[in-house]
């Protein structure tokens, strides 16, 4: 686990290659990203378990490596991944230093009670800063850093004593000591993906029993049941086997054709015939006979977007394709919702920007749907004058203005961490967002860590692409939710040729209604192509304008085909075509295409 850049999927690559579990010519860099995407953007989307066979003193030894991302949208994933492991690699960049996420990632497996081992990564950079970053990573882990390992992933320095360092440090799973001679099956569920043939494949770590192909299982949360079709280990591509037991990690092909009934958290257990119900009632001694591992936290969704198809038959493929994409990303969550302009569609929440950008990509390209993306928002609570709440995702939901008394938006605490000679720059920036200052701390001499209270919606879209600018891409964030605070928020919404557009609608701080209208009637004008009559563009609160553009109509030269003679003919045309234009505005419609939604998403 790491920050995002700092190495990991490189090091898995040698990993790989040390352990023989690639052969050479089949090798290619960052191997476990197999997603499109992830090969296009050269980030880790989603988490991707290997089995690997090492020697050590003569002795064989079956590693477990889950290589997880390190963007903040994804780090649902590491948290899951570490609940399945008894160890984590901790990886730095020596060049960059300690960042948001290596301290995000490194809380999460100290909360899990897992073995640590600290790396430093990159030293044949010409820019590392080998000691420094090597002593504010041993404050910070409270250990003595000559215990700290050095590597270069790229071209495989020391990379071998780090496998060392994980066969000696890091207990082994698999000894009945440490399961108790239990052998009820209890597969704790951290992933899973589908397969038109196997059905829904559930990624497991087997804490306690076995299993084989053709067993009977249920999933305790939904009681699933289901005939086992194959179980196997990751190679990294899936590879059957006879058999999974105690400590290992691997999968399980159930068949189920929906993709609801396994959830990622769930216990997998086995029932000895079909039909066989769970005996969760307490026995003679008072003990429960059948008690689940313990699950993950639900993630909470950050950032909501709406989605609707281009074309309206295409519904039914999006509701289909946000079920196969739930079952690989647990921490998407979708409802359905319509809207008078574009019809029927779904709310969806998201953990980052980053995060709707990949989910809306990989319905694009592996579902093959043309869709239309609202602009992102955050929740907020509504509180009415009749003493009701009510929570709402979306502008278009806002009630009546009359009746409300107050609106609630999300605060979280925001971390940012810099090195010290950028601390006025990011300062600067953060002086322009709404922020509570709360203080800065230290490690080592050169790194700061400044924190703030900040509203959501301030920092969602692109708030992290200005702090890299002003930082020379050194400083990095990390955020945590709060709770809601009550402010003066307003809805500012966007009329185009008199026609109110919903996706464009936004629910806004009122000091900055102003600037954000004009900001936004500039761009659409830049973006909405030009009709065959002039379309005005208005931003509106209440029943309020507050800005305006126009684009000119589209102009057709009506006189092109005359030749000389008298200049009343081409009068008579040109005020023919005057007519036109102002007959077209008054019934003119305006349809937008899908590339002005995606433009006005990006900012």
């Amino acid at each position: 686990m790491a920050h995002i850049d700092h190495g990991k999927s490189t090091l898995a690559d040698r990993f790989l290659e040390l352990t023989g579990t690639i052969e050479k010519r089949k090798m290619q860099e960052q191997y476990l990203d197999q997603m499109e995407l992830e090969r296009e953007r050269g980030i880790t989307i989603k988490l991707q378990p290997v089995r690997m066979n090492y020697r050590y003193n003569g002795e064989e030894y079956t590693l477990n490596l889950i290589d997880t991302p390190g963007h903040v949208d994804f780090s649902y994933e590491v948290s899951r991944s570490l609940a399945a492991v008894e160890g984590a690699i901790l990886l730095v960049d020596v060049s960059k230093g300690i960042q948001a996420q290596t301290l995000a990632n490194l809380h999460l497996a100290q909360q899990q009670g897992l073995v640590i081992i600290p790396v430093l990564n990159k030293i044949d950079l010409p820019n590392a800063r080998t000691e420094q970053v090597r002593s504010e990573l041993a404050n910070l882990l409270s250990i003595e850093p000559v215990t700290i390992l050095e590597i270069s992933g790229k071209n495989g320095t020391n990379v071998e004593k780090v496998l060392e360092r994980v066969v000696r440090d890091i207990s082994p799973p698999g000894s009945e000591e440490s399961f108790g001679a239990d052998s009820t099956l209890k597969a704790l569920i951290f992933d899973s993906t589908f397969d038109a043939y196997k059905g829904v494949i559930a990624y497991v770590r087997i804490v306690s029993g076995s299993v084989k192909r053709e067993n009977n299982i249920m999933a305790y949360a939904t009681a699933a049941k289901a005939g086992v079709i194959e179980v196997g280990y990751f190679n990294p591509l899936l590879r059957a086997c006879e058999e999974l037991s105690a400590g290992e990690i691997g999968y399980i092909a159930t068949g189920l054709k929906d993709p609801g009934q396994i959830r990622v958290g769930d216990t997998i257990t086995k029932l000895k015939i079909k039909n066989e119900k769970l005996k969760i009632s307490e026995s003679e001694d008072g003990e429960e006979r059948f008690k689940p591992l313990e699950g993950y936290k639900e993630p909470r969704p950050m950032v909501f977007a709406s989605f609707f198809t281009e074309d309206a038959g295409d519904y039914d493929i999006l509701k289909d394709a946000l079920g196969k994409l739930k079952l690989t990303d647990a921490s998407l969550s979708y409802e359905p919702e319509s809207s008078a302009g574009l019809g029927r569609g779904f709310r969806l929440g998201f953990l980052g920007m980053l995060h709707v950008e990949i989910i809306s990509e990989r319905l694009k390209r592996e579902f093959g749907l043309h869709l239309i993306v609202s602009s992102p928002s955050v929740e907020y609570i509504v509180k009415m004058k009749s003493g009701d709440e009510v929570k709402i995702r979306s502008a278009a939901m806002l009630p009546d203005v009359s009746k409300i008394e107050s609106i609630s938006e999300p605060i979280v605490n925001l971390e940012i961490i810099s090195p010290a000679s950028y601390m006025g720059s990011v300062m600067e920036l953060t002086s322009i967002f709404r922020n509570i200052y709360s203080g800065t701390e230290y490690i080592g001499k050169d790194t700061v860590i400044i924190k703030y209270e900040v509203p959501l919606a301030e920092i969602i879209t692109d708030f992290y692409d200005k702090l890299k600018s002003v930082s020379s891409g050194y400083a990095s964030m990390s955020y945590e939710p709060k709770g809601f605070v009550s402010n003066d928020l307003v809805r500012l919404d966007i009329l185009i040729a008199g026609d109110m557009v919903e996706p464009f609608s936004r629910i806004i701080p009122r000091e900055k209604a102003y600037f954000e209208g004009r900001a936004m009637v500039a761009k659409l004008k830049e973006v909405v192509p030009a009709q065959w009559f002039e379309v005005p563009i208005q931003a509106v609160i209440g029943g309020k304008i507050i800005a305006r553009e126009s684009i000119k109509a589209r102009r057709k030269d009506v006189t092109g085909y005359l030749y000389g003679g008298d200049v009343t003919r081409k009068m008579k045309l040109l005020e023919k075509q005057k007519k036109g234009k102002k007959k077209m505005k008054e019934a003119g419609r305006v349809d937008l295409p899908q590339e002005v939604f995606l433009k006005m998403l990006k900012r």
